[in-house]
C-alpha cells in the first residue's frame, strides 16, 4: 500500500490508516502519520473527491 497523499509505501506503518472514499465509497484512500497530521489533501482517482475538508 502507499500513503493516497505523498505516495510513500505504508507496511504495518503505526498512525496509518486506511478508509473507503467518503463520497463514493468505491476507492479505498490510505494515509500516513504525517499526511494526517499536516491535513495532506487527498483525491479520490474513482470520483475525484478532495479531502480532507
Amino acid at each position: 500500500m502507499e500513503c493516497s497523499s505523498c505516495r510513500i509505501k505504508i507496511t504495518n506503518q503505526d498512525g496509518a490508516v486506511n478508509f473507503k472514499c467518503p463520497k463514493c465509497g468505491k476507492f479505498e484512500m490510505v494515509r500516513c502519520e504525517t499526511c494526517r497530521k499536516t491535513v495532506a489533501k487527498y483525491t479520490c482517482p474513482e470520483c475525484g473527491f478532495t479531502g480532507p475538508n
